[in-house]
């Protein structure tokens, strides 16, 4: 249980004011091999899902997207092709080395013109009312520690008529699949991570973090409760990850 001076890292009960360091910590450690750990994690299916939540997203020309915890870029790129020259998209993470090396990517690969950075925290976006077309945020809100505050602060930076696209890592539907992902995120993924990324602490929190993440429908409950509208939620390989969408009117 929580009260209001703590919440959950992984299974650990920590004081509020710890957790965005301890993330960080996390994060410092994994960035230089997030996008290799992420193939070998999924099989690659991740690109499969980020995919989708672009098409979710339903990004036109011109638009002005804000990608959150948008860590090495995946979806700044798949939403930077989709805005055109005449769009943007500002990449956004509360880490400074998953940001350097997102954009490092992004340069290396000559993507400049209609591309912003900002190290910000999604509980408190810099930015001004009605700014944003679409709010993304994937594979991230689970590490953050107010979420109803990022939830709500994604909200007052959105245009209305524009939309929250939330992809998440979630709760399997049926039990068969929860038993083998359990298997898989507490006993392979944890040794994968010591010897691909040196770090085997990291990603059991990374697996922890998953669990204590709300379950489709408390999320959807807490989009509505921030003010957004027609929110739905898709699920993805068996409910192993969700993508919510929900509209400011």
């Amino acid at each position: 249980m929580t009260n209001d001076n703590t919440t959950h890292f992984g299974f650990k009960q920590v004081p509020k004011a710890d957790k965005v360091a301890l993330v960080r910590g996390v994060f410092d450690s994994v960035a230089g091999q997030y996008d290799i750990m992420n193939d070998l994690m999924s099989l690659g299916i991740h690109r499969i899902w980020k995919r989708i939540a672009v098409q979710l997203a339903n990004v036109r020309e011109g638009d002005h997207v804000l990608d959150l915890a948008g860590g090495t870029g995946d979806l700044t790129l798949l939403f930077e092709k989709r805005v055109g020259k005449s769009g943007q998209v500002v990449l956004a993470d509360i880490n400074s080395e998953m940001l350097r090396t997102g954009r490092d990517r992004l340069i290396d690969k000559g993507i400049t013109g209609n591309i912003r950075y900002a190290q910000v925290n999604a509980e408190c976006l810099p930015f001004a009312d009605n700014t944003f077309d679409c709010v993304t945020i994937g594979f991230g809100l689970r590490n953050v520690t107010d979420k109803d505050a990022a939830l709500r602060s994604m909200y007052r930076v959105l245009k209305p008529g524009g939309r929250v696209i939330v992809l998440e890592f979630s709760h399997p539907i049926d039990p068969v699949t929860e038993k083998v992902y359990d298997f898989y995120s507490f006993n392979i993924l944890p040794k994968i991570g010591a010897v691909v990324a040196k770090d085997e602490d990291s990603y059991r929190y990374l697996a922890e973090s998953i669990r204590m993440h709300p379950k489709q429908d408390e999320l959807k409950q807490m989009m509505e409760n921030a003010g957004l509208e027609r929110c739905e939620y898709f699920n993805m390989t068996q409910g192993i990850v969700a993508v919510h969408r929900g509209y400011k009117f």
